[in-house]
């Protein structure tokens, strides 16, 4: 195919990456409804001109058919890599061979992490480092390090002359669809669900990343997946909620049950919580969408877990739930743990090992034999009236 859309963002910034349509996984582990892009950007200077990443295994010739219809990959002067990651790094080595005289450009861990995965000749890097800057002619690209957003060489580039950030994984959606946030009704949501999945273990580098680029006149925000942000302050409001951890009087319930017994004692604290003027959000992690979970941990107050015994220990699918909120590190404040077993109890106690370094108040746990009794749901009545309590003060 030799004709493609190249959205210019901004004058002479081209975004000339690539739409997956089709993929619905990523990292074995991220379920993508929408698809995704690996956008790359080419930046053209009035004397030099930048490629700001790259794209994913299998979009290589797509980039350099983009790329040549804007112009000429062979005289590309500089490659910059802001992640090494493969889904913006993998054709690195492919555009260093099509421009035999540009320079790979990034920081000093950037390069070790690019020879994980490529051969780099040291006659053709480029190190940079924090406030460094390329000078293309009409157009300077500024360089920004922004350690583990969400590996530990990640930078931003800045394009002052036409206020562009290019933050690679940072202010990104996994989506397909539409080429602008405007285009994306559910942008926030999808942006929220990123989020969740991937930046929420490092909200504190994404507070300190933030610091650095509130002083920057930014018109447009240019990120590695999703669409291009117009409206930069739409973006950047949510994640200076997000990455401060601030969270809503709201509680995600996440369950397994076998026979029925877990279902009833999470739907009884659930109505409970609900009479108490708490928001609820309610999964079967049986049949959910793990990304949905993900995006509701980044401003839940607190998480109820539920869930039965299999052989003398948590259900598998609340096992990984519960390993999932230990990685992803929710700003959640309160917890609580419901279970019911057959022969043999000892899901509780699985659970709180995994919970206990965390920092949630644990406010209530209960696990019955066979079906909760009554004496049972009232209890969970009553946990469910606490946890209300605490999340209102």
């Amino acid at each position: 195919m030799g004709t493609y859309n190249i959205p210019e963002i901004a004058r002479n910034v081209f975004s000339v990456g690539s739409k997956d349509w089709n993929r619905r996984m990523f990292d074995s582990l991220i379920p993508l409804p929408e698809g995704t892009s690996y956008n790359s950007y080419l930046v053209k200077g009035e004397k030099k001109t930048a490629l700001i990443d790259t794209v994913n295994p299998g979009f290589e010739e797509e980039l350099e058919v983009k790329i040549n219809m804007v112009s000429d990959l062979k005289k590309l002067d500089y490659l910059i890599m802001n992640h090494a990651e493969p889904d913006h790094a993998n054709a690195i080595q492919f555009i260093l061979e099509k421009a035999p005289d540009a320079l790979f450009v990034t920081t000093e861990k950037g390069v070790k992490m690019a020879r994980l995965y490529h051969k780099l000749p040291d006659s053709r890097i480029k190190t940079i480092a924090e406030g460094d800057s390329l000078d293309l002619g009409g157009k300077t690209l500024r360089f920004i390090e922004a350690p583990w957003l969400h590996w530990p060489e990640t930078m931003f580039t800045y394009l002052p002359e036409d206020k562009v950030l290019f933050p690679c994984d940072f202010f990104g959606a996994h989506t397909a669809h539409g080429t602008y946030d405007e285009d994306i009704e559910e942008i926030i949501p999808l942006a929220k669900r990123y989020y969740g999945e991937i930046m929420m273990p490092f909200g504190k580098m994404g507070d300190r990343a933030l610091e650095k680029i509130k002083g920057l006149d930014i018109e447009t925000i240019a990120p590695s997946h999703g669409p291009v942000y117009k409206n930069p302050k739409r973006i950047m409001d949510q994640y200076d909620k997000w990455t401060a951890g601030k969270t809503e009087n709201k509680a995600l319930i996440v369950y397994v049950s076998m026979w029925g017994s877990t279902r009833e004692m999470v739907r009884t604290i659930a109505e409970t919580l609900l009479k108490e003027g708490v928001d609820v959000r309610m999964y079967d992690l049986a049949v959910s969408d793990i990304g949905d979970v993900a995006r509701e941990l980044v401003d839940s107050r607190a998480i109820i877990l539920g869930t039965p015994t299999v052989l003398a220990g948590m259900h598998p699918l609340a096992l990984y739930g519960t390993y999932l909120v230990k990685a992803l590190k929710p700003p959640a404040r309160y917890g609580v743990v419901l279970g019911s077993f057959g022969w043999g109890g000892g899901a509780l106690r699985q659970a709180g090992d995994i919970l206990t370094p965390s920092n949630m108040e644990v406010v209530g746990t209960l696990q019955v034999k066979g079906r909760a009794k009554d004496e049972d749901l009232k209890k969970i009545e009553e946990i469910g009236r606490q946890l209300a309590q605490k999340m209102k003060t």
